[in-house]
């Protein structure tokens, strides 16, 4: 049985008491995440992350399949000509996701939606990677009709049916939704796009990049971007239930919005998290800079040096097996015994509780203690250096 489309009566339909709960911790993770300091540089390095969360998930939700090394090569694509050389349709999908969201981000935050937004998207979505079956931003016409989700769903009738569910859509948008939460209005234009379709095809990820549109209007802009097709695609089946409970409903985003609004309390403290983990890095270096700069001898000193190099490595990567330790620090050492002088300069590591050692599967691994600022004092810093032994293999860490 198809489900047909019918123009909303209420285009902004919700039991405002059902929501209550969910938007109001939404709304605080955004408080929390946009009131917390951070540098610059930081959500730069942070949001590459975050666009490419995006792009994978708004492209995999609709079967896209490409490996890391594929979606990396789709993203670093610079212009149309080079995204018109990747391999597959899945890489151009991305890349043209990803110029897409990276010209959203230039666009003012109370920029209206209206039609023309709504093409450019889809034109910016579909050019070059789904222009041979579905015209870039033309709206579906008379005949033009397809089915879409599970239980399966037919969007509004092509032609003059489309074209007046679209109009009332963007009139809604500039008029009644104003009337609501911010969060609620992205929601609602995300959801009431995906139901009607207008498009032969490339609806979905458009529907969420103009989810992201509205989103910025929260406070969430550039610099803390979240990745929210990343959540639908994580929890898909759940996404593709609410959209079709609220379409069944006739229309009543109940069941979508507090899908959603979990999703960006869910996005919000992943991304809060990872800037935690940026601050607890920044003090890390701090303190390994301070105390290693105050060793009094010249052999001292020269040990902190090569210390320092090693843990920049693993501030970098978190979490290394001791073999990869051993072959991306072999230019380090000037000796030859490299394993014997790796070991003892990461036992002096572990011995000051800088690295904690761990195994994973039978294979020996050391991690940054990004909490080691918070454990250690000065004191008990110079402690265990004055008490350090000349030469001492631990177990772990012994062939």
């Amino acid at each position: 049985m198809t489900i047909r489309y019918t123009l909303p009566k209420n285009w902004i339909a919700y039991d405002h008491l059902a929501i209550l709960e969910t938007l109001t911790e939404a709304k605080a993770a955004i408080l929390a995440l946009t009131q917390f300091p951070f540098q610059r540089s930081w959500a730069d390095k942070l949001q590459i992350v975050q666009l490419k969360r995006e792009v994978a998930g708004t492209s995999r939700i609709e079967g896209a399949d490409f490996t890391e090394r594929e979606l990396d090569e789709a993203m670093s694509a610079g212009n149309a000509q080079t995204a018109a050389q990747l391999e597959t349709r899945s890489q151009r999908q991305a890349a043209a996701a990803t110029a897409t969201y990276r010209w959203i981000a230039t666009l003012t935050a109370d920029k209206p939606v209206d039609e023309a937004l709504i093409s450019e998207i889809h034109r910016r979505l579909v050019t070059g990677c789904d222009d041979d079956h579905c015209q870039p931003g033309a709206i579906r016409k008379r005949d033009q009709n397809g089915t879409f989700g599970i239980p399966r769903h037919r969007g509004a009738d092509g032609g003059a049916v489309c074209e007046a569910a679209l109009g009332g859509l963007v009139g809604a948008a500039r008029g009644v939704f104003h009337e609501h939460d911010p969060l609620v209005q992205a929601l609602a234009l995300h959801y009431h796009f995906a139901a009607m379709h207008p498009f032969l095809d490339g609806n979905g990820r458009t529907a969420r990049a103009l989810e992201a549109f509205m989103l910025r209007r929260t406070g969430l802009r550039d610099t803390l971007f979240i990745a929210m097709s990343n959540y639908y695609y994580e929890e898909k089946a759940a996404y593709l239930d609410a959209l079709g409970k609220a379409r069944a409903a006739e229309h009543d985003l109940t069941p979508f919005l507090n899908f959603a609004l979990k999703g960006i309390s869910r996005q919000c403290h992943r991304l809060f998290g990872e800037i935690r983990q940026q601050i607890k890095k920044a003090l890390f270096r701090d303190m390994m800079s301070d105390l290693f700069g105050r060793l009094e001898s010249k052999r001292k000193r020269v040990l902190s040096e090569r210390h320092g190099q090693l843990l920049n490595l693993f501030l970098e990567k978190e979490k290394i097996s001791l073999s990869d330790v051993l072959a991306q620090t072999k230019h380090l050492f000037r000796t030859k015994n490299v394993w014997k002088t790796v070991v003892r300069d990461l036992n002096y590591l572990i011995r000051i509780r800088a690295l904690l050692p761990s195994k994973e599967a039978g294979s020996r691994v050391l991690e940054v203690n990004l909490d080691w600022p918070a454990q250690i004092t000065e004191t008990e810093f110079f402690r265990r250096v004055r008490l350090m032994p000349k030469s001492k293999v631990y177990p772990f860490l012994s062939r």
